[in-house]
């Protein structure tokens, strides 16, 4: 056995371990926070991506009336539609 590690545990030692683990109270607290700091960093990716479209969308001088007045006509079924 090498110099300072541990004996192999047993898998009914690792399932043991799991669930003493599941069940603790600083595992929970550990997951929400992973679970909302990617939830923000999610968000923050989002709305860099809102952010490059938006200036793409301006470089091109659309504005958000020309996006509107577009969306109108296709809900609309065309430019026909009466």
């Amino acid at each position: 056995m090498a110099k300072g590690r541990k004996s192999r545990l047993t898998d009914e030692q690792v399932e043991e371990e799991i669930a003493r683990l599941n069940g603790s109270e600083a595992v929970a607290l550990a997951r929400k926070y992973r679970r909302i700091a990617y939830r923000r960093r999610q968000y923050l990716y989002s709305l860099r991506d809102l952010e490059r479209l938006g200036l793409r969308l301006m470089s091109l001088g659309i504005t958000e009336d020309e996006v509107e007045a577009y969306y109108r006509i296709v809900e609309g079924g065309g430019m026909d539609a009466t």
